[in-house]
C-alpha cells in the first residue's frame, strides 16, 4: 500500500509515520515544506517530497508519481491561539490545500481513501446534558481554526457524495505527548519544568486558563486509530478520536509539577488566555471504537512521564 503523509514533520505525523514504517506492507511517502525529515528515524523509511501544499502545479504532479491509495492529511496551521491573531492564512493553509487534494485525485482518476485530521474545535461549546459529544452534534465552531476544520470536513463529505471521493474525517480531541510544541498547554508546563530544573528559569511556571477541562488521549494511541482506519473506516463516515473522558488543565499541572525535581510556584499569565474558551469537552468515541475495535491504551501518568523526559533530554542536548 502506497501510503502518502502531508505534514510529516508535525508532531502526530512523526508518531503515526514511525507506527506505520514497521508494516513492511507500506511504503510511505510525506509531504514537507522542508528540504529534510524532522526525524533522522525517519531516513531510509520515508520518501521525502518537498512541497508547499498550496503549491498547486507541484501538488498535482507528486500525486501524478506517487498514485498514492491512501493520502494521511496532517499538514495545518494547527494552532487554536494563532488563528485568532491570523485567521485569513490560517483557512488559506487550512482549507484549500484539503480541498485540492480531493479536486485532484478525482481529476486524475486516483481512488485514495483520503483521511482527514479534523478537530473537536468544529463542535464548539457542547451543553452538558448533550456530552459526551457524538458525531451527529451540531457544527459551532467559535474559534477561526474551528471554522477551517469545520469547512474542510463538510467539504470532504460533499466530495465523497458528489464525486466518490473516499474520505474519512477524523475529529480528533485533544492530544499530547513527547515531541509535542511547547504552543500547546500541557507540553508548555513540561517544557518550563524541564527549564526550571536546568536553571534555565526562574521557578515561575507561566500558566493559562487552569479550568477548563479536556479530553486528553495519548498521541501514540491516535496514531494507533489512524492505522486501524486505514482497513477498516467506513468511506464517507466521521470517526471521533478521543478518551471519553475529561481531565481539569490544572490536574495536569499538578501531576506535572509533582514530578519535578526542584520547587515550583505557578503563576497566571494573561498572555496566554484565549479570547474564547469551552470550559469542559468529553468525546463519544463509540464509533471509532465499534467500526475498529480501538481504545486508548497509555495512562496518563505515563504520557506526562515522557513528555517530560523528552524536554528535560532536549534541553540538556541543546545546552551540551
Amino acid at each position: 500500500m502506497n501510503i502518502l503523509i502531508t505534514g510529516i514533520n508535525g508532531f502526530v505525523a512523526g508518531h503515526l509515520a514511525e507506527r506505520l514504517a514497521r508494516n513492511p506492507a507500506y511504503r510511505l511517502w510525506g509531504i514537507a515544506r522542508s528540504a529534510q525529515l524532522a526525524l533522522p528515524a525517519l531516513a531510509g523509511r520515508v520518501q521525502l517530497v518537498t512541497l508547499d501544499l498550496r503549491d498547486d502545479t507541484a501538488l498535482r504532479a507528486a500525486l501524478t508519481d506517487i498514485r498514492p491509495d491512501a493520502i494521511l492529511h496532517l499538514a495545518a496551521q494547527a494552532s487554536v491561539a494563532k488563528s485568532f491573531g491570523d485567521a485569513l492564512n490560517t483557512m488559506h493553509d487550512n482549507i484549500l490545500p484539503s480541498v485540492a487534494l480531493m479536486q485532484y485525485s478525482a481529476e486524475l482518476k486516483l481512488d485514495p481513501l483520503i483521511v482527514f485530521a479534523g478537530s473537536n474545535e468544529i463542535y464548539g461549546t457542547v451543553p452538558s446534558e448533550r456530552m459526551p459529544i457524538g458525531e451527529d452534534e451540531p457544527l459551532r465552531p467559535l474559534t477561526p481554526y474551528g471554522v477551517s476544520k469545520a469547512a474542510v470536513d463538510m467539504a470532504a463529505y460533499q466530495f465523497h457524495v458528489s464525486h466518490k471521493v473516499r474520505t474519512i474525517r477524523l475529529r480528533l480531541f485533544s492530544h499530547i505527548g513527547p515531541r509535542q510544541s511547547d504552543a500547546y498547554a500541557v507540553s508548555a508546563f513540561a517544557a518550563q519544568i524541564a527549564k526550571i530544573e536546568a536553571g534555565l528559569q526562574a521557578p515561575v511556571l507561566k500558566v493559562g486558563n487552569l479550568s477548563a477541562r479536556r479530553d486528553i488521549t495519548d498521541v501514540r494511541d491516535v496514531a494507533a486509530a489512524y492505522e486501524l482506519l486505514l482497513t477498516r473506516g467506513v468511506a464517507g463516515a466521521a470517526y471521533n478520536v478521543g478518551s471519553g473522558r475529561s481531565h481539569e488543565i490544572r490536574t495536569l499541572l499538578d501531576q506535572l509539577v509533582a514530578m519535578s525535581t526542584v520547587p515550583i510556584t505557578v503563576e497566571v499569565d494573561p498572555a496566554r488566555l484565549r479570547p474564547v474558551d469551552v470550559p469542559d469537552v468529553v468525546c463519544d468515541n463509540r464509533a471509532l471504537s465499534t467500526a475498529t475495535g480501538w481504545q486508548p491504551s497509555t495512562p496518563l501518568s505515563t504520557t506526562l512521564r515522557d513528555m517530560l523526559d523528552h524536554w528535560r533530554h532536549a534541553i540538556k542536548e541543546s545546552h551540551a
